[in-house]
């Protein structure tokens, strides 16, 4: 503290404690003397790199561009890209970042120069979650996180263990349908959200640890839908700290304190789990040999240095987390879209109806490679609605230069795959749903691995989400149930095109996805 500015508060505090206003007034001075500075180190700063970071839009002092971002992001830095290029720079309070807004830089980004981008810049809500500096999404791109990165590919997500626990997952998809079916013969209507995220819980719980997390009769499926969502939605939100770093420690927004309650909860379900599946090691209990019994296996043969309990729970946590709603609100986005085109809808449920059949037999993960239209349903629902817009913000770990322009260590660096997914110069008709655009005749080599970078809804380079097949898998096949053998209709006579297709951002549609569902009876099941 500057030698003035403690001489000032020992004076008021010791000569003058008279009244409240004088003591509130000595005790912030201090504060606002050094926020001050720190403000003139960082314009001193952005002044200084200006002319070496990309071009972009002027911004105010001290609070940069942030005015010109609002609460649609992702939207408000597609427009300004169109003004000041695919690859430009914004100053969100005291922290230039680079954003860039097509295929061309995103391929600069996370192909060319993938290396050099592996870093991430974590918002400061992660912090509050219990040892997150052991979380694979929010590690460095270290020896630590390669190591995570290849037990996923080489225990989790294996083309052999995924076929292993199909089975587990064509039952969830049992219990999906029978939910819907009495829903049909009551008249029942049925939040699409909260279904498909109780059945997205079961499937995720069942495919790693061969149980449901929770009972699914209960109260507490609501519960842990409300702690994910608020996870999300947090992360997602503008927080202060994150633009002034200086103020992290005051948690002026409260946005620490609230999500530590979801994360807190979320680990005691997980610490539930492990402590069963250790006891039942330990006895002469049958293996289950999921996912969970290969992350123990793993953790035993190479010590608790290299990979313990906590490391296991908070991978388990990160699937969760990115598992349940990513899945929900693609799959919500969907019926909401299918609802509003009843041609789309009616061509879907016609190819289901030629490969499947008319009967209730269970949809499998063999017949998804048999149903291309459905494929691109999911494709162009992704293309227009990315659970992550602008991905999750890359930071260079060392200087770099991208097209000319040297990027410094440390800068957060944002890929905006909104924007990309509709820039009228790699999509005809952006704004609009038409997925035939990804049939034969149209971009079929487009598909969900990251290699067309005009489509990237799971990332693409080395940082790609680990779990792009499973999740595919799930998404096909809750898609598909829902819309095989039903007719869906609106409460109260709403029309399909009274839905709400605002969304919060990279969360979920604004208001819940509600309809009623229908039973259509054949002569299969008659």
């Amino acid at each position: 503290m500057p030698f003035a500015a403690n001489y000032r508060l020992k004076y008021c505090l010791v000569q003058r404690p008279t009244t409240m206003e004088n003591l509130t007034t000595c005790l912030l001075f201090p504060l606002v003397c050094l926020i001050c500075s720190q403000a003139l180190l960082h314009l001193r700063s952005w002044l200084f790199n200006k002319k070496k970071l990309p071009p972009g839009p002027t911004g105010f002092p001290i609070i940069g561009n942030l005015l010109a971002i609002g609460d649609t992001p992702h939207e408000s830095l597609a427009k300004l890209a169109k003004k000041h290029g695919p690859l430009m720079t914004v100053r969100l309070g005291f922290v230039p970042t680079v954003v860039a807004s097509s295929a061309e830089m995103a391929r600069e980004i996370l192909q060319k120069n993938d290396q050099a981008f592996l870093g991430r810049a974590m918002p400061d809500a992660v912090a509050a979650e219990a040892n997150f500096e052991l979380s694979m999404v929010w590690l460095q791109g270290d020896t630590k996180w390669i190591k995570l990165r290849k037990i996923c590919n080489s225990q989790m997500f294996t083309t052999q263990r995924l076929e292993a626990l199909q089975g587990l997952r064509h039952q969830m998809m049992d219990t999906l349908v029978l939910k819907v079916v009495e829903a049909s013969e009551t008249g029942e209507a049925i939040n699409i959200g909260r279904l498909v995220f109780g059945t997205t819980l079961s499937l995720l719980s069942n495919t790693m640890f061969s149980a449901d997390l929770i009972d699914q009769k209960s109260n507490s499926i609501q519960e842990l839908k409300e702690h994910v969502g608020t996870i999300l939605e947090i992360l997602g939100k503008p927080n202060v700290s994150d633009f002034f770093p200086l103020l992290k420690p005051f948690d002026l927004q409260g946005i620490r304190r609230t999500i530590k309650v979801s994360y807190d909860r979320l680990h005691t379900l997980l610490d539930e789990v492990i402590d069963r599946r250790l006891k039942c090691r330990t006895s002469a209990s049958p293996r289950c040999n999921d996912f969970l019994d290969a992350l123990l296996d793993h953790g035993e043969e190479h010590g608790p240095q290299e990979f313990n309990r906590e490391d296991i729970k908070i991978l388990l946590t990160d699937m969760f987390i990115g598992g349940t709603g990513a899945t929900t609100t693609t799959v919500e986005w969907a019926m909401a879209e299918l609802l509003r085109n009843p041609r789309i809808m009616a061509k879907a449920k016609q190819e289901l109806a030629k490969t499947i059949g008319l009967g209730l037999r269970t949809i499998q993960e063999k017949d998804i490679l048999r149903l291309p239209y459905l494929q691109s349903v999911l494709k162009e629902t992704m293309r227009l609605h990315p659970t992550a817009p602008l991905l999750l913000t890359h930071r260079a770990l060392i200087d770099v230069q991208v097209c000319g322009h040297p990027i410094p260590k440390d800068t957060p660096v944002i890929v905006n795959a909104w924007a990309i997914a509709r820039d009228p110069m790699y999509w005809d008709k952006p704004g609009e749903f038409i997925p035939e655009r990804f049939m034969a005749g149209g971009s079929t080599e487009v598909d969900f691995r990251g290699t067309n970078f005009s489509f990237i809804p799971f990332g693409s380079g080395r940082r790609i989400c680990p779990g792009l097949a499973l999740g595919v898998r799930m998404l096909s096949l809750l898609l598909a149930s829902l819309i095989h053998l039903f007719d869906w209709k609106l409460p109260d006579g709403m029309a399909f095109d009274e839905i709400d297709m605002r969304g919060k951002f990279g969360v979920a549609m604004q208001n819940p996805l509600v309809v009623i569902p229908n039973l259509v009876v054949t002569k299969a099941n008659e």
